[in-house]
């Protein structure tokens, strides 16, 4: 029975188009017309789905599509001078992969792109996008607010590593993950990690034991209830104080 129930996922996945897609509220611009939609619809391939650790697109290969992610999660990752692997970015149903290399002087992927489960994309030929862009003025927008978001959740990543404590990267992160569950209309309490400890540690720039140590201090705080990948937000003000660190002092400075 394994077998047919997986050959309907795929088929079902390949027939799915922009205008059914659940996702379309959160991938498309939210004043396209049907007809533009259609004409997106008609760039998009949509492929075989990646199994886990599948590499939907390697560091240094020629740049020539962005992903929209239809099912599953990718992570993100470059080589470090010292050849060290870096998490740079994790991507959630409705997130678009592939915008950091836009642009890139290389003409090539600045990042690998990896599977975190079986994972289902559209891809968009960027060539061809471009062209209906240039069409299309909210298609134009809505690309430039993607590229603005992704360029501000690196800024954001780069402040976490660099000045936040451990405590409050690891919140800051729950809390970023609960408001892109959230704008996919899921519970933002109720968690599910598709990446691992190790993912997440190296993302934040921390330890493997500091991130699991301070998940289950959290737990024993009663701020989270964690099982495994599951993880449930159960006091979310105390978490958002865990965050924003010092609630005291960051009064004070507000004030000052």
């Amino acid at each position: 029975m394994e077998i047919p129930r997986r050959h309907n996922l795929i088929r079902a996945l390949r027939q799915t188009h922009c205008s059914d897609c659940a996702l379309n509220p959160v991938c498309l611009p939210p004043a396209i017309e049907d007809g533009e939609i259609q004409q997106l619809d008609d760039i998009i391939s949509r492929n075989r789905p990646l199994a886990r650790g599948g590499v939907l697109f390697h560091e240094g290969m020629p740049f020539d599509a962005v992903f929209a992610v239809r099912s599953g999660a990718i992570k993100t990752c470059s080589s470090t001078p010292t050849g060290e692997e870096q998490v740079t970015g994790f991507y959630l149903p409705g997130e678009i992969v592939g915008l950091d290399s836009i642009g890139n002087p290389s003409g090539n992927y600045g990042s690998t792109a990896i599977a975190l489960e079986t994972t289902a994309v559209c891809a968009l030929p960027f060539d061809a996008l471009q062209d209906l862009a240039g069409k299309l003025p909210s298609l134009q927008h809505h690309l430039f607010r993607l590229m603005s978001s992704e360029i501000r959740a690196d800024q954001q990543i780069m402040q976490l590593v660099g000045r936040r404590t451990a405590d409050e990267r690891i919140a800051t992160f729950l809390l970023t993950l609960s408001a892109r569950y959230k704008r996919r209309h899921l519970s933002e309490n109720h968690l599910h990690l598709p990446m691992s400890r190790s993912d997440i540690a190296n993302h934040l720039g921390l330890a493997l034991e500091t991130v699991s140590r301070i998940l289950t201090r959290f737990q024993n705080m009663e701020v989270l209830k964690v099982n495994g990948r599951d993880v449930e937000i159960a006091n979310r003000q105390r978490l958002m104080e865990l965050a924003n660190g010092d609630q005291e002092i960051a009064a004070c400075n507000s004030h000052a």
